[in-house]
């Protein structure tokens, strides 16, 4: 089964399993709150990101947000969410500051795939600007 949410604000009253901790670790990314949003993944989750190898584990995922991630601070907002069973699609926009001071405002889709037990087994990430 496949539900979509299309919204710009709140969470909405009935949502796929798994959409309320992609939710989550949204806030917890525009939070800064490394440990919290860490938890949400698998131990041997794998990271896909454009510019970056796979990040796998939670060492290697901390790793990136402590010190290897361009963005220094900034906030998603969520227009879209499909979710399957276990597979949640998110699209939406990112405005942030980088850590070298340049501001930045993009689109980007996410593509998680949750584990059994409830947590983030997989994300893939991809950019809505210039590359090719």
């Amino acid at each position: 089964m496949t539900h979509t949410v299309r919204h710009s604000g709140g969470t909405p009253a009935t949502e796929a399993p798994g959409t309320s901790l992609v939710r989550r670790y949204y806030r917890l990314v525009d939070a800064g709150d490394v440990p919290a949003l860490v938890a949400l993944f698998t131990p041997d989750a794998c990271y896909r990101r454009p510019g970056y190898r796979p990040l796998v584990g939670h060492t290697e995922l901390e790793r990136f947000y402590l010190n290897q991630r361009v963005i220094r601070k900034g906030v998603h907002t969520l227009s879209t969410v499909v979710a399957t069973d276990d597979e949640i699609a998110v699209h939406g926009r990112f405005r942030g500051v980088l850590r070298n001071g340049g501001e930045v405002e993009l689109r980007f889709a996410d593509f998680f795939r949750m584990a059994p037990q409830g947590r983030i087994a997989s994300r893939d990430t991809f950019f809505f600007v210039p590359a090719v």
